[in-house]
């Protein structure tokens, strides 16, 4: 039966219509965005878990800048070491010289007073973003290490410290106490104060000379402290940096758009729109063909 009040061909022709006009509306979102969840009412488990992860992924951002600020302060502090052990090796070496019988020791005291000088300017020089780990009273300095979720969904910041005292300074503050400031067990002189002159004898000389090596040793150690530190921040450097790009990766698994798919659903939908938008050509037409019946 055909109805001139109800047309029912018209009507599925118009629904197919807005259900293909929908789908490609939907598809031209994720072609233009590159994203197949692009808000909550697209799946919202994935975009709820996607945006979690996004902010995750912030904030390990902001752990790589704080690792690479500590590992700054790391090269300071270990660059600063590595130059006052070149610089005692240089008074050992005038100790040694001063041992030579004629030697002008006042001269040679000369020579170690300007090397002792120089001790404590690097000392002073090595501070990063106003902390000096070599040039320090003591205490605990860290460094931020990682973000971490717990399965329970908690978040917490992890660090790194490090523990300053009077065997892994060069100076306590100022120009006492730590490796280079501290009275020797030999001679009860700091490698920074001593002094010699044309009454130092032989014996007074080599218990400087024993007090010296002690602070070679222990500035090596802290050398190697700080070297050690070092490359655990390195690699937690490139762990965050990998993590990072997991997270990424994860994310796009969950909402970015197969574009490959997207490509092909958009050319069968504009296909589907032409033969949708024909039919309810047709269907609308049946209408017109009624009067022929009158005529």
């Amino acid at each position: 039966m055909t109805s001139i009040n109800t047309n029912n061909s018209a009507m599925a022709a118009l629904q197919t219509l807005r259900n293909v006009n929908q789908g490609l509306t939907d598809t031209q979102k994720a072609v233009s965005s590159g994203l197949r969840v692009g808000k909550a009412s697209d799946n919202a488990a994935y975009w709820s878990i996607a945006t979690t992860m996004k902010s995750d992924n912030k904030a390990l951002s902001a752990v790589s800048d704080a690792l690479g600020m500590g590992a700054a302060k790391l090269d300071t502090a270990y660059t600063a070491v590595d130059s006052a052990i070149d610089i005692v090796g240089e008074i050992k070496a005038k100790l040694v010289a001063a041992s030579e019988k004629g030697v002008d020791k006042d001269k040679v005291q000369d020579e170690i007073t300007q090397l002792q000088a120089q001790l404590y300017s690097v000392a002073q020089s090595a501070s990063f973003n106003g902390e000096n780990w070599v040039n320090n009273a003591g205490g605990t300095v860290s460094v931020v290490s990682s973000f971490v979720r717990g399965t329970d969904g908690t978040v917490s910041i992890k660090t790194t410290d490090y523990v300053l005292d009077g065997t892994n300074t060069l100076f306590n503050g100022g120009t006492s106490g730590g490796i280079l400031g501290a009275d020797g067990t030999a001679s009860d002189k700091s490698v920074y104060s001593f002094t010699i002159g044309s009454t130092t004898t032989q014996g007074d000389i080599d218990d400087l000379l024993t007090d010296v090596e002690s602070a070679l040793k222990s500035m090596t150690t802290l050398g190697s402290q700080l070297g050690s530190l070092q490359s655990r921040v390195d690699i937690q450097t490139d762990f965050v940096s990998s993590l990072s790009d997991s997270i990424d990766s994860g994310i796009g698994r969950l909402v970015d758009a197969d574009m490959e798919e997207e490509s092909s659903k958009l050319s069968a939908l504009q296909t589907q729109q032409q033969l949708a938008i024909q039919s309810l050509s047709i269907a609308n037409s049946s209408s017109q063909n009624i009067l022929s019946l009158f005529r």
